[in-house]
Parts: structure tokens; C-alpha cells; sequence
């Protein structure tokens, strides 16, 4: 009887870690995703300190679908954050802000010793970060 109530018991929780696993993975895959940048002019080893492809409707599409990829879970759906990261519409626009921009997806962002933001040097390529930027600055409420 006793092995019996231990038997539901352990159902039960195994059921349980079912759901909460369920839950959590509900959240999506948090791996960063790769950005097809067909279309942009390749810009070589050297990184920019402004955006190449600011005004280019090709980088828009691109950044857009680059930005929902890989920014949108902490920075909002269409730069719209909902707190959890700073929201990205009100960065400085144009050169103002790419200097920062680049640094900061390059880099990430370290604070009290806790990643607030993993750095994508190595992930994503400069053509995906600049397209991802040429999106942001479409995004600009700051005016």
C-alpha cells in the first residue's frame, strides 16, 4: 500500500515537472538566430563606426526580420519594450546612436557582474548588426 502511494506520488510530480518544463520552454528558443543577409553589399573584415545602409529598403526588410529573431524576446515586438530591456525606439537616431549601437550588440552589456545583454560579435556578422540598426532607427520615437 505504502509503495503504492509513493508510486502516485512520484506520478504526480513527474507530471507536474511536465508542465512547468512545458511553461518555460513556452518562452522560445532563446538561441540566436542566424540573419540571411542576401542583398546587402558585404562589408568586409573591418568593422564601421556608422551605418552603411542607412536608408537602404533592403537592409530594413533584413534588420526587421533580424530584429524579431534575436532582440524582440527582451526588447519588445517592433522595438516596443515591455521593460525587461531598455526600449530601443528612443536610442539616438543616425550617427548619433551607432557608435553605441555597434559597441553595445558587439560586446553586450555586463552589470554588478550579471549579463543584461550577451554580446552577438561572432554570431551575427556586421552586415546582419547594421541592417538590424537601419531597422531601429525606422523604430525612432525620441522626437
Amino acid at each position: 500500500m505504502r509503495a503504492g502511494r509513493i508510486g502516485v506520488y512520484v506520478a504526480l510530480l513527474a507530471a507536474l515537472t511536465a508542465v512547468v518544463a512545458d511553461r518555460v520552454m513556452a518562452h522560445g528558443d532563446v538561441t540566436p538566430q542566424p540573419v540571411d543577409t542576401t542583398g546587402l553589399d558585404p562589408l568586409g573584415a573591418d568593422w564601421r563606426e556608422t551605418n552603411p545602409y542607412r536608408g537602404n529598403p533592403v537592409a530594413l526588410k533584413i534588420g526587421s526580420s533580424g530584429f524579431n529573431q534575436n532582440c524582440a524576446r527582451c526588447h519588445g515586438l517592433q522595438a516596443v519594450s515591455g521593460g525587461m530591456a531598455p526600449d530601443l525606439r528612443y536610442l539616438d537616431k543616425a550617427e548619433a546612436g551607432d557608435l553605441w549601437f555597434i559597441n553595445r550588440i558587439r560586446h553586450g552589456y555586463i552589470q554588478n557582474e550579471m549579463t543584461k545583454m550577451p554580446p552577438f560579435e561572432g554570431i551575427l556578422n556586421q552586415e546582419a548588426m547594421w541592417a538590424i540598426r537601419t531597422y531601429l532607427d525606422s523604430r525612432y520615437d525620441g522626437d
